[in-house]
């Protein structure tokens, strides 16, 4: 018998290793196996359709680090955006979050209408916010009139030096109610005896906020951040919806400028730019994340 129950044993263990083997299919397939094929192209000059290319070593990333203004005038953009939006956006979804931790009719009601834009498409959020924005027609500018305060008239995103902050703020209109979301259930894993315990030693609500609330939320707050940073990189569709295709200089962010590039048949060079933009991806996020721990 024991024999027997060693060879189902071995069995059994034999096939809990075939579970993994799908995800792991996808995952060789649709991620491992593109990213280095990425890497491969971006040491070629190759067009993307043509059947032969050359060679041309790291003249790609030379040229794309020394020499092209326009693509670091994106990364200056986009490192502008997601600045903004973490910090906008983290803050205002934690003071959300505070005011709606509790379990009351009105702030389920409040968090179904906070979390309600993230249901939306970007398309249809760019949509809307272009009409908001419009310097003639639209609701911000009508508004100003309508009240007295014509000297507060914008064009908003016609004005290259604040475009990049009218798009941070519709990112965070966009995306604050998602976030306020994880933050409530952050709070909400607070054992409540801590902040009895605070209460009975006579700590006020900052006191509380800064030696209980801060350091129990911040697993929320590494996820609410991470996020809200590759949102900030991937706000491709919400861009071209507000900037046109392709944006211009002001809205011009990492993804689609890649996106144009692609289309300018530059298959090689594109692959250098989708290299650099993982790697800058990664080393913000590892940096967020030693900055958090030492919080």
């Amino acid at each position: 018998m024991s024999s027997t129950r060693s060879a189902r044993k071995r069995r059994t263990a034999r096939t809990l290793w075939l579970f993994p083997v799908p995800a792991l299919a996808l995952y060789l397939f649709f991620f491992a196996y593109p990213t280095v094929q990425a890497v491969q192209y971006a040491l070629t000059d190759w067009d993307g359709y043509s059947a032969t290319f050359h060679t041309v070593g790291l003249r790609n990333l030379t040229r794309l680090t020394a020499h092209d203004d326009v693509f670091r005038h994106a990364a200056e953009n986009n490192l502008k955006l997601t600045l903004t939006v973490v910090l906008v956006q983290t803050a205002l979804a934690l003071l959300l979050a505070l005011y709606l931790a509790r379990t009351t009719r009105a702030s389920t009601l409040l968090r179904a209408v906070f979390f309600l834009p993230t249901v939306l498409s970007s398309v249809s959020v760019a949509f809307v916010w272009r009409f908001v924005y419009d310097p003639d027609s639209g609701l911000l500018n009508s508004a100003a009139r309508a009240v007295g305060w014509g000297s507060l008239q914008s064009v908003y995103l016609g004005d290259p030096s604040t475009a990049v902050f009218w798009l941070a703020l519709t990112q965070v209109w966009f995306h604050a109610g998602q976030m306020t979301v994880v933050f409530i259930a952050g709070l909400q894993a607070i054992p409540r005896e801590l902040y009895e315990a605070a209460d009975l030693d006579g700590a006020g609500r900052w006191t509380r906020f800064r030696y209980v609330t801060w350091p129990l939320v911040a697993p929320a707050t590494g996820i609410v951040v991470a996020y809200t940073t590759v949102q900030s990189f991937k706000a491709f569709d919400l861009v071209l919806g507000l900037g046109g295709n392709p944006p211009g200089p002001a809205l011009d962010i990492l993804s689609t400028r890649i996106y144009t590039t692609f289309s300018n048949d530059e298959f090689g060079y594109a692959a250098a730019q989708s290299l650099v933009f993982m790697a800058l991806i990664a080393l913000l996020t590892w940096v967020q994340r030693r900055t958090l721990r030492r919080a």
